[in-house]
């Protein structure tokens, strides 16, 4: 088999993905073994997963999050006040759905900004697009807080 213009044409129809699992199938001796259907579906699952992988980092990259936080590492036993039937409802992400915006307010050191950029990071692997904002940077450079 010609993998070389296989490689090639697979890149041409923009199914970079794909042409790197193709790649690596072709190295592998463990894909040689696998039967036809099996051996495409294992490149159509590698493609599909590069297409999210790069999704999921331009909408990351758009959102300009400061931190790498997670929700999944979010403690509600901490003694922020955080109550963990509201932050769990914020995780759901409705009010995204909803339009509405999300105003994290509360004393220095709280890690507001820390909670902000886990709720942003969940929603953009929920395929939301989000943009992260700062409002005392913005009213000190403008004069007012965005919406």
């Amino acid at each position: 088999m010609l993998t070389h213009p296989t490689f090639d044409q697979l890149n041409q129809l923009g199914l970079f993905g794909m042409a790197k699992a193709f790649g690596e199938a072709e190295a592998s001796a463990e894909a040689a073994t696998l039967p036809l259907p099996e051996w495409l579906a294992l490149l159509f699952d590698r493609a599909l997963a590069y297409r999210h992988d790069k999704k999921l980092a331009a909408r990351m990259r758009h959102a300009r999050l400061r931190q790498n936080a997670l929700v999944e590492d979010v403690d509600c036993r901490a003694a922020r006040g955080l109550d963990r039937a509201l932050f769990q409802k914020l995780v759901a992400g409705g009010w995204i759905d909803a339009h509405d915006n999300l105003v994290i307010s509360g004393p220095t050191g709280e890690r507001k900004s820390w909670l902000a950029c886990a709720l942003g990071h969940k929603a953009c692997r929920d395929n939301r697009s989000v943009l992260y904002i700062l409002c005392a940077e913005t009213v000190r450079r403008t004069g007012t807080c965005p919406r």
